[in-house]
């Protein structure tokens, strides 16, 4: 069975707002944990080298020590921060932008954004330094809890406008907080996404569905030796247990959540 540790990671920065502080990465922590990958062999791919790799009918084949780093949101500090460490080590990684958050999205803003965010002109950058650019919807709702038809449209028009911003094929995705259910992932296959990440905190394998990948929360709590041990698939579930617990019991809710919203004729 192959596995691969895929990192997910949001704002990379010593100075998180109150919003952003749980899930923000200090810079010096990064490089860390960045350095420890590149000493320790491991072979970095983007989402779309992975699933690519995985897919035998594309004459690829997945390195010995794999591993995928991530960003969600599109924040602003992933092009001062990140990518330059990132350029350090020639890591690739995979950044799901929220379209509707970008920094000049004008007429297209949607939602909240959390902290200050990518321009377009940062996001294309970046794509033609190597970063895969990924869609992680357009105003980042609870995809699981909107109606057939917003559904549809927060997952088209995130992708519709990354291909047009970008100038490229969006093929990868990621859902907001993480959470989706089989209706979210049909529509994010007839949106054309080939692959979704989720949560989950567990090791990616080949055996899960490619509209439901793990990844491994990276967070400010998470010192270098929980790194390793998470990279290195030792423990895994004993570092990530109260986050998974959460989790479970988040999902209940949500389906409950949901239920009531159909018996009520509100979806």
């Amino acid at each position: 069975m192959i596995r691969v540790p895929i990192l997910m990671y949001h704002s990379v920065t010593d100075r998180p707002n109150g919003e952003t502080a749980p899930l923000a990465v200090r810079p010096s922590d990064f490089a860390e944990q960045l350095a420890y990958l590149s000493e320790s062999g491991f072979t970095p791919l983007t989402v779309a080298d992975l699933v690519a790799s995985l897919n035998k009918n594309q004459g690829r084949s997945v390195p010995e020590k794999p591993v995928v780093v991530t960003f969600d949101d599109g924040y602003a500090d992933f092009h001062s921060q990140a990518l330059p460490v990132l350029e350090r080590y020639t890591f690739p990684a995979t950044v799901f932008l929220t379209s509707g958050w970008v920094a000049d999205a004008g007429k297209d803003a949607a939602g909240r954004p959390l902290d200050d965010m990518l321009t377009w002109g940062q996001a294309r950058e970046a794509a033609q330094t190597g970063i895969e650019i990924g869609g992680h919807s357009h105003s980042h709702p609870q995809l699981d809890q909107l109606p057939e038809a917003e559904l549809r449209q927060e997952l088209r028009k995130n992708k519709g406008l990354l291909e047009e911003k970008i100038g490229s094929p969006v093929a990868t995705m990621a859902y907001p907080y993480g959470y989706s259910s089989a209706r979210v992932r049909r529509e994010v296959y007839k949106a054309g996404y080939f692959a979704a990440c989720a949560v989950s905190n567990t090791i990616a394998a080949d055996r899960h569905d490619m509209l439901a990948i793990p990844r491994l929360t990276v967070a400010r709590h998470t010192t270098i030796n929980m790194f390793r041990r998470a990279v290195e698939g030792s423990a895994v579930p004993l570092i990530y247990l109260r986050e998974r617990v959460l989790t479970k019991g988040y999902a209940i809710v949500r389906r409950t959540r949901y239920g009531l919203q159909r018996v009520r004729g509100n979806v």
